[in-house]
C-alpha cells in the first residue's frame, strides 16, 4: 500500500470508528426510557375538590414532602366540580408520564359512577399510586335530641317511626349511603334531607332543623367541642386519635359491619411506565411512616393509611362493586 494512501485509509477508519462510537452512544440514550431519569419536571397533583377540604389537605400534605423527597417541585392544582369528574378527566387525558397525577376523594371514585355519566371509568383509565388517608364520618346529633349513646338513638328510633331527620350532601353523597346503611343495619325509619354540601347540613343541624348528620370531622370537631353536637360514634375499624372516647362502630353490637370512611388516594393516568409508579409509590410510603405526616393526619381527623398500587388497586375494585351493589339495593339516586 502506497504511504498516502494508508494514511487515508486510517483517517477513513477513524472517521468511521468516531461515527460508529457516536451512533452507538446514540442508540443507548434513545433506548433508556424516560422514567430512568425520573423526574426531570414539576409533577402537579389535580385535587378533585376545592381548597380546604379533606381532598385538598391529603393533596398538600404530601406536596412539599414529596417534593423534598424528589428534588423536584411538586404542586397542586385544584379542579373541584362535577362530583371530581372535571380533575379525573384531566388527569385522564395527561401523558402517561408521571408528571400529572389525582389526588381523589372515595366518594367521587367509588360511588359517583354507578349514579351519573362521568365520563371516566375507574380503573380502566387510572393507575393507582398509593393511599394517603383513611377519613371516618363522624355521627352527630343536635344536642336536645333526647339520646345520649348510639344504641339510643335507635330506640328513639323505633319508637318514633319517619320522625328521625338526618342531613346529606346532596343525593348520592356518602353521608346519603351512608344514612341508609344506618337504616338498613338498625331496621329503623330515618327520612333523609339532601343540601347542596356539607356546610348547609351542618348549618341546618346548628338550627335544630334536622336531627343528625355524618361527615368527616374537621367541620365538626369545634361544634362538638363547644356542645353544639353531641357525637354518638364513629363510623369505622378504629376510633379517631382526635376523638379517642368516642366508640367506633366496629365496637357496637349490629352495627360493626358499617365501615363508611372515606378515603383519599392517588393514581395516575393509566399506561404510566411501572417504573415511575413504583418509585412515587414507594417515597410517600417512606413519607407516611413519619411521625409528622401521622400527627397531621391525626389533626385532621383522618388516619395514615398506606396502600401500595397493587393493594390501592385490588382496593378500588371492591369498593367500586360493593358500594355498587348497595346503590342499586337502596335505590339510591343522584340529584
Amino acid at each position: 500500500m502506497k504511504p498516502h494512501q494508508s494514511l487515508k485509509s486510517k483517517v477513513w477508519t477513524g472517521a468511521l470508528l468516531a461515527l460508529y462510537a457516536l451512533h452507538g452512544v446514540a442508540t443507548t440514550a434513545a433506548a433508556q426510557p424516560p422514567e430512568n431519569g425520573f423526574p426531570t419536571q414539576t409533577i402537579t397533583l389535580i385535587a378533585s375538590a376545592a381548597p380546604g377540604g379533606t381532598t385538598d389537605l391529603a393533596a398538600r400534605m404530601i406536596a412539599e414532602p414529596l417534593s423534598k423527597a424528589l428534588g423536584k417541585p411538586v404542586i397542586v392544582e385544584n379542579r373541584p366540580g362535577a362530583s371530581g369528574a372535571i380533575a379525573a378527566n384531566v388527569v385522564k387525558r395527561a401523558n402517561p408520564d408521571g408528571y400529572t397525577l389525582l389526588v381523589q376523594y372515595s366518594g367521587y371514585h367509588v360511588i359517583t359512577p354507578h349514579l351519573v355519566k362521568t365520563g371516566f371509568d375507574p380503573i380502566k383509565d387510572f393507575a393507582p399510586v398509593a393511599n394517603l388517608i383513611m377519613a371516618p364520618q363522624v355521627i352527630v346529633v343536635r344536642p336536645d335530641l333526647p339520646v345520649q349513646t348510639f344504641s339510643e338513638l335507635f330506640a328513639y328510633a323505633k319508637a318514633n317511626p319517619g320522625k328521625l331527620t338526618y342531613a346529606s350532601s346532596g343525593n348520592g353523597s356518602l353521608q346519603h349511603v351512608t344514612g341508609e346503611m344506618i337504616k338498613q343495619l338498625g331496621a329503623i325509619n330515618m327520612t333523609h334531607v339532601p343540601y347542596k354540601g356539607t356546610g348547609p347540613a351542618i348549618t341546618d343541624l346548628l338550627g335544630g332543623n334536622v336531627d343528625m348528620t355524618f361527615t368527616t370531622a374537621p367541620p365538626l370537631l369545634g361544634h362538638i367541642k363547644s356542645g353544639k353536637m353531641r357525637v354518638l360514634a364513629v363510623t369505622g375499624k378504629v376510633r379517631l386519635p382526635i376523638l379517642p372516647d368516642v366508640r367506633a362502630t366496629s365496637e357496637i353490637a349490629g352495627f360493626d359491619k358499617l365501615d363508611a370512611s372515606s378515603w383519599f388516594a392517588i393514581y395516575a393516568p393509566a399506561a404510566t411506565p411501572k417504573p415511575v409508579i413504583d418509585k412515587l409509590s414507594a417515597e410517600i410510603a417512606r413519607i407516611m411512616k413519619t411521625e409528622e405526616f401521622k400527627r397531621k393526619a391525626a389533626e385532621q381527623g383522618a388516619l395514615a393509611a398506606y396502600m401500595n398500587p397493587q393493594q390501592l388497586g385490588e382496593f378500588t375494585r371492591n369498593e367500586l362493586y360493593n358500594w355498587g351493589r348497595f346503590v342499586k339495593t337502596a335505590h339510591i339516586t343522584a340529584d
